[in-house]
């Protein structure tokens, strides 16, 4: 079984993903944040890096999706390919961050990959406020991230929640993270699991 969490920087995510491997004995798998050589570069300059950060994700994650169908393990991956191509390259090209020329180069690679990938049995979508999300990022206190500006992630909020109405590749469950912390609070966290597991028994 192949579950994906899906949310803006500063969702909560990689640390979801961490909880749930650990209850379910699931196979972890996380976005190469910390190996990824443009992550610095980007944030300092974005139009000059952009699609060299977007194919680095692009690739990375394409990869790991090979390699999963490859284990015949239960994993959980945190971010999906969807998201790459549907928010973040979408988003860099309508703020002019992203040449019309790179972004059709992209879009075509993409489309190549998606060809050979098979969508997540569920999607887990963790919904949040520009607020929750301002404040996660600056608790984690990554300094590449601290440009990132309330109108980059607002116009990503934005693009999240347009792609997530339309989205039909499997199980959804929309999580609304404002009021949670599964972190700290193990009735946030039983929550969460309890719906989960509805919606895993329904895949059988």
């Amino acid at each position: 079984m192949h579950v994906a969490i899906a949310g803006n920087i500063g969702a909560g995510k990689t640390t979801l993903t961490k909880l749930l491997a650990k209850h379910y004995k699931w196979d972890p798998h996380y976005e190469s944040v910390d190996e990824n050589p443009y992550l610095d570069d980007f944030y300092g300059e974005m139009e000059r890096w952009s699609f060299n950060l977007q194919v680095y994700f692009l690739n990375s994650r394409f990869r790991q999706i090979l390699e999963l169908r490859e284990t015949g393990k239960n994993i959980i991956q945190d971010r999906t390919i969807y998201e790459d191509s549907s928010i973040f390259a979408p988003n860099l090209h309508a703020m002019g961050l992203m040449t019309n020329r790179d972004f059709e180069n992209y879009s075509s690679l993409f489309e190549l990959m998606e060809k050979l990938v098979t969508p997540p049995d569920l999607l887990i979508y963790l919904r949040a406020s520009i607020e929750t999300l301002v404040g996660q990022i600056h608790k984690r206190g990554r300094d590449y991230e601290n440009s990132i500006s309330i109108d980059y992630l607002s116009r990503l909020n934005e693009r999240y929640e347009a792609w997530i109405t339309k989205y039909s590749k499997g199980k959804l469950l929309i999580i609304d993270v404002d009021n949670l912390n599964f972190v700290d609070n193990p009735e946030d966290l039983s929550s969460i699991i309890e719906r989960i597991d509805a919606q895993i028994h329904g895949l059988f």
